[in-house]
Order: C-alpha cells, then structure tokens, then sequence
C-alpha cells in the first residue's frame, strides 16, 4: 500500500508539519486525548465495562477516539489503543487493576520467553485494533489526520520483565545486565511485531504513525543507542520501506541530550519533546532536523489559568522558525480540566 503523502502534496496540517512546511498556527492535538478527563469518556468506558473491553470493541474505541474531535476540533486523532495489547497479543496474559495500572505475566528466563507466540500470529488477537481504525477512517472530518501507534521496544519490554510498571526499570535493567541473550530475544521478537503491528495499522487506515518509547529516560550512554535509538531505527526503516512517504514521530522521552540527532539517526519524520526541555533549546538543538512535537508541561490543563496560556504562546513562539506540532509534553492527566483544553487551543490558535 501506498501511503497519499508518498505521491501528493498533503493538505492535512499535521501532514504539512511532518513534510517540513513551517505554518503560521501550528496544528495540535494531545496524547491521551481520549481519557479520564472527559465525561462522554467515562461514559463510554461504564458502557464497554473494564478498559480492556473498551480497547477491543471497535465501535466503542472509535466513539472514544472521535469524542475529543467533536468537542475541541483537534488537527488529528489517535487511535484509542494500549500499547500492552503488543505483548497480550504475544502470548503474555495482561489484566488492570483499578486505580493501579496493568499486570502482565513476566520474562524471567529462557522458559518464559519460549512461551511466547510466534509474531506471525498476533492479527489474531489484534484484528479489532484494525478495524477501529477502519471505522475512524470514514468517520473522522476530512482535515483531521488519523494516527497509528505502538510502544517502543524498551518501553513494551520493561512491562513485559516486570509485570508492571516501575519507577526505574529496574527489573528490565536487571535482566538485561545478567541475562543479556534472553533480553536481547525479548527485544527482537517484540521489534518484530511491532513492525508486522504498525504495518498493519497503516493498511487500515492509519496516516502517522507515533512510537512511544516512555522509559527511553532510563537508557544511558552505549544501552541506549542499543535499546532505544536502534530499535526505532529498524522500526522506521521497515515501516517506510512497506509504506513509502508514511511519517513516524518518535518519543524517546526524557532522552535530554539524547533528543539531538535523534531524527537523523533513526529516519524519524518528527521528534516529540517531554517538558524537561526547554523549548528554546529544542528549537536550537533539535528543530534544525526538522519537525518537532511538544512540548507543554501536563499540569497546565489541571491549573490552567494565565500561565496556561502564557506557556502555551511563549512554546508556539519558540518553534515558529521550523516545523512544529503543538502537544503536551507527556499524557493529560484525568484530573484535568477539560475548559483547560480548550483554552490552550485558543492561545495556540489564537
């Protein structure tokens, strides 16, 4: 498949930010646009029953992925997805207890990993996903870009050798230091579907692709151009080569200097910056490569106010000399203020 933007000149904001084109109003739009914040959100989950449930119901996810489309006028959507339907999907059993977070079945050792699934057979479990994202695309308004995502490899694996998430990774780091060809494996065969995941994502529809590597943070000096900067190469590398012109924004977050060079080297169209850093730095530093995302600090949707809007214009002013998509610089919390939303999408729009 072909991807448009190969063979047309886009017309959709995200799209022309992606390509390189510096816009007067950059387009925006928020990670976890679709959550807790939002009442019709709620909602829509109490309907689909437990979280879960609420991912693999194509109707539901599309209802909740378009939710924040009608009520703010986003410039794109995000797939309504968890990025531990990856591993669920690879054999390892997940569940999420309320108020804490998913679980998952753990990668100890040898015996463990050769309990996973091959990658050929994860469509099985993933077909809904697909046909979400063939719902939002007839569904979506003409000018708002359908994203795809996954979850980078380091980021997936750290779940899948904990069980959960942890404050350090430790247990990753652990596993990769003393069992260095069992977490090496992990990696390849979560790489690998992650590949086989976001191809097929763009097959259904899906016209960006992001990689969200969460825990990149974590990785220091030689680990992380092994675990975080080389999957995400291989990643964008086969997905361009079986999508030609499909754009990826990769997120190696809190990668600090480590964002610098960051797109060159790993083929990425756009790199999204958490808030540890400054905007002004990242307009010298890493916009040079081309388009960058971020980067407002989450806790202004739940404070809001003239700070708000006064960090969200002095962002917009930082990045107005290259290609930028206006985001948050993590997920927007559920204790946020949804009037907050729309008030940064005023001064960004302003």
């Amino acid at each position: 498949m072909t991807h448009p933007a190969a063979t047309d000149r886009p017309t959709k904001t995200i799209l022309r930010a992606l390509a390189g084109e510096v816009q007067a109003v950059p387009p925006v739009w928020m990670m976890r646009q679709a959550g807790r914040y939002l009442p019709e959100y709620r909602a829509t989950r109490a309907q689909a029953g437990d979280f879960l449930s609420l991912c693999y119901n194509p109707e539901l996810a599309a209802e909740v992925t378009l939710q924040p489309i009608r009520r703010y006028g986003f410039d794109a959507a995000i797939l309504f997805a968890d990025i531990l339907l990856l591993p669920q999907a690879l054999g390892a059993d997940l569940w999420f207890v309320t108020g804490e977070g998913p679980r998952l079945s753990t990668i100890t050792g040898p015996k463990d990993l050769a309990a996973l699934k091959p990658v050929d057979v994860i469509h099985e479990t993933l077909n809904p996903v697909y046909q979400t994202l063939r719902i939002l695309s007839g569904a979506l308004p003409r000018e708002t870009t359908l994203i795809g995502f996954a979850g980078a490899p380091w980021t997936v694996a750290t779940y899948m050798v904990a069980g959960r998430g942890t404050k350090d990774q430790g247990p990753a780091h652990k596993l990769k230091d003393e069992q260095p060809a069992v977490f090496d494996a992990l990696m390849e065969r979560i790489t690998l579907g992650t590949i086989e995941y976001l191809s097929a994502q763009v097959e259904a529809g899906a016209e960006v692709i992001k990689l969200f590597d969460s825990w990149a943070g974590s990785l220091k000096g030689d680990d992380f151009d092994r675990y975080a900067l080389e999957p995400a190469r291989r990643i964008i590398t086969a997905l361009k080569a079986r999508h030609p012109g499909v754009p990826v924004i990769a997120f190696p977050r809190e990668a600090g200097a480590r964002y610098i060079g960051f797109a060159r080297a790993t083929g990425a169209d756009c790199v999204a910056l958490d808030n540890s850093v400054s905007a002004d730095w990242a307009a010298q530093k890493v916009q040079v490569d081309g388009c960058v995302q971020g980067n407002l600090a989450p806790g202004h949707m739940v404070t809001g106010g003239a700070p708000l809007v006064e960090e969200t214009r002095r962002i917009v002013r930082a990045f107005k000399g290259g290609p930028h998509i206006f985001n948050l610089g993590h997920g927007i919390t559920p204790d946020a203020d949804p009037d907050n939303v729309a008030r940064m999408i005023e001064a960004v729009r302003g």
